[in-house]
C-alpha cells in the first residue's frame, strides 16, 4: 500500500514538473523577441496587425505583449489566440508633473530593459507595422535607435540588450533627469545624451567583422525601420525608396491607422488596412480586424437614419399626395391660378402682401448662420456616433448617413418653422385685408403653396442624399490623399454656398 502511495505521489510531481516545463516552453521559445507595449483595449486591433505583419516577413522569433490592468482579459485571450505571449505588468508612474494627461504611464516602456529572459528584444511601438524583415536588428549594439529630424532618438522602435544594471540605473535617475516630453522618449534622450554621435547601423556588415570589433553601446537605426508617416506629409511622399522601407510609424496623434478616416487621409494607411483585412479569426467575430461587440451597434446605426428619413418622407408623402399624384395640367392649373389672382380680387391678398410686405431682411443672415451651425452639429454628432474602428467604407457610409440624416433634421426644421411663420403672417394680413375671402385663400392658396413647400422639401432631401454620395468619390477623381482636409474644407463651404442658395 506504501508503495502504490509512493508511486501516485510519484506520478503526481512528473505530471507537475511536466506542466510547468510545458508552460514555460510555451512561454519562451527563443532568445530573442519582439516586444510590444499594450495599456488599454483601444490599441488592441494595432498589436494585432503588428504580429501579424511580423509574423508575414517569416520570423518565428517569440511576440510579447506587455499588458498593464487596463487590458480586460477578452483582450488578452485574443492575443494569445494571434500567438503573442501575454505578460502582465504594473505601470510605472510618471515622475514629471508637467506632462500630457495621455502620458501617465508611459515610463513603464522602461521596463524592456529589464526583460533579462532574453538576450536581446526589438521594441515596437502599437502604432507601427513592418512591411518588410527586420530579423537583422537582432544584430544590432546593446542600444539601438532611430534619430528624427530635431537630433533627437525616436522610441517607437529601439533594439535593447536587456540589462538588469542598466535598468537600476535607469530607475535611480527618472526623478532627476529632465524629459523634453514629459515621457519616457524625453528621458531616454537625457539618459542617452551623446546618442547624436552614435555610429549608423550598417546590418550588410559580414559577420566576421561583427564579430572582431566590440559590441557597440549605442547605434542609430536608419530611417528606413522607423519611417514616420509625419515626413511623409510634408511632401505627399516618402523621402526614401519605398520598396526599401521596413518599418512604418503613424506618429500622427489623431490619425492613428484603425481610425476609419486615416484610411481616406493618408495613402500610408493602405498598407495597414491591408494587413488587417487578412487577420484571422482567432475567436469568433474577429476575422479582419471586426469587434464583435460592434457588428450589432453598426447594423442599428445604419438602420436608423434610413427608417428615419423613410418615415419622413413617407409622412411628407401623404399630406402631399394629391399633390404628387397631379398631372402636367395639375400645374398648369396652378400656374394659371397664379397669373388670374393679380386681377382676380378674390386672391388678390396675396399681391397684397407681397406688395405690402417684404421678407424681413436678417432672415437671410440667419439662414447663412443656421445652415452653418447645423453643418458643425451634425459633423460633430456623426463622429461621436459612428465607431471609431470600423472599416473605412463603413465609416465613410455612416458618417454621411448620420451628418446627412442630423442635418436634414435641424436644418429641415428651421425651414419648416420658418414656413410656418410666414404662413402664419400671411394669414393675419388676409384676415386683416379681405376677411372675405380668408376661407378661399385658406383652401386654394395654402394647399398649393404647402405643395409647392412639400415639393422643394423634397428636391432639398435628393440633392441633399446626392451630395452626401458623390462627396467621398471626389478626392479619388481629383488624386487628393495627404491633402485631403484643405479639399474638404473648400468643398465643405461649396456645399453650404449651394445650400444657402437653393434657400
Amino acid at each position: 500500500m506504501m508503495k502504490l502511495s509512493k508511486f501516485v505521489a510519484l506520478l503526481l510531481l512528473l505530471a507537475l514538473v511536466s506542466i510547468q516545463s510545458g508552460a514555460s516552453i510555451r512561454s519562451q521559445k527563443t532568445e530573442q523577441a519582439y516586444v510590444t507595449l499594450l495599456y488599454g483595449d483601444e490599441f488592441l486591433l494595432g498589436v494585432r496587425v503588428l504580429g501579424k505583419s511580423i509574423r508575414d516577413t517569416g520570423s518565428n522569433k517569440d511576440m510579447v505583449v506587455l499588458v498593464s490592468d487596463g487590458v480586460s482579459d477578452y483582450a488578452m485571450k485574443l492575443l494569445e489566440a494571434d500567438g503573442w505571449i501575454v505578460e502582465k505588468i504594473s505601470l510605472l508612474a510618471n515622475p514629471n508633473q508637467v506632462r500630457p494627461k495621455r502620458f501617465w504611464g508611459v515610463y513603464t516602456k522602461l521596463k524592456i530593459f529589464n526583460m533579462t529572459s532574453y538576450k536581446k528584444v526589438v521594441y515596437l511601438d502599437a502604432d507601427t507595422i513592418v512591411v518588410k524583415s527586420i530579423e537583422d536588428l537582432f544584430k544590432c549594439g546593446k542600444f539601438c535607435a532611430n534619430l528624427k529630424h530635431s537630433e533627437r532618438l525616436n522610441s517607437g522602435v529601439m533594439v535593447v540588450e536587456p540589462s538588469q544594471s542598466v535598468f537600476n540605473d535607469m530607475m535611480s535617475k527618472v526623478n532627476t533627469l529632465h524629459s523634453y516630453t514629459g515621457g519616457d522618449q524625453g528621458f531616454l534622450n537625457s539618459y542617452y545624451s551623446d546618442f547624436p554621435n552614435a555610429h549608423v547601423f550598417q546590418p550588410n556588415l559580414p559577420q566576421e567583422v561583427l564579430n572582431s570589433r566590440p559590441v557597440p553601446d549605442m547605434e542609430r537605426l536608419s530611417t528606413l525601420y522607423n519611417a514616420d508617416v509625419g515626413l511623409y506629409m510634408l511632401a505627399n511622399k516618402w523621402m526614401v525608396n519605398e520598396s526599401q522601407l521596413h518599418v512604418i510609424h503613424y506618429t500622427l496623434g489623431p490619425l492613428k491607422p484603425w481610425d476609419w478616416w486615416t484610411s481616406w487621409l493618408l495613402k500610408p494607411v493602405d498598407v495597414w488596412q491591408a494587413a488587417r483585412e487578412q487577420l484571422e479569426e482567432s475567436l469568433p467575430g474577429t476575422g479582419g480586424g471586426r469587434n464583435p461587440n460592434d457588428e450589432l451597434l453598426v447594423k442599428f446605426l445604419f438602420m436608423l437614419p434610413l427608417c428615419a428619413v423613410l418615415f419622413s418622407y413617407y409622412r411628407s408623402f401623404l399630406q402631399t399626395r394629391a399633390f404628387c399624384r397631379s398631372s402636367l395640367c395639375d400645374h398648369m392649373r396652378h400656374l394659371y391660378y397664379r397669373i388670374r389672382s393679380n386681377g382676380y380680387a378674390g386672391v388678390s391678398s396675396s399681391s397684397t402682401f407681397n406688395s405690402a410686405n417684404h421678407v424681413p431682411g436678417y432672415l437671410g443672415g440667419l439662414s447663412i448662420i443656421v445652415c452653418f451651425v447645423a453643418a458643425l452639429v451634425s459633423l460633430a454628432c456623426g463622429l461621436a456616433i459612428v465607431p471609431r474602428q470600423v472599416m473605412p467604407w463603413t465609416g465613410v457610409i455612416l458618417m454621411y448617413e448620420w451628418t446627412f440624416t442630423i442635418f436634414f433634421l435641424l436644418f429641415g426644421g428651421f425651414l419648416h418653422l420658418t414656413y410656418l411663420w410666414g404662413k402664419m403672417t400671411a394669414t393675419q394680413v388676409s384676415v386683416a385685408s379681405h376677411p372675405e375671402s380668408l376661407d378661399d385663400y385658406s383652401g386654394k392658396g395654402h394647399l398649393r403653396q404647402g405643395s409647392s413647400c412639400d415639393l422643394a422639401a423634397w428636391y432639398y432631401g435628393l440633392g441633399m442624399a446626392f451630395l452626401a454620395i458623390a462627396a467621398p468619390a471626389l478626392p479619388c477623381i481629383f488624386g487628393i490623399t495627404a491633402l485631403f482636409l484643405r479639399y474638404f474644407s473648400s468643398s465643405f463651404v461649396l456645399n453650404v454656398n449651394i445650400l444657402i442658395i437653393s434657400i
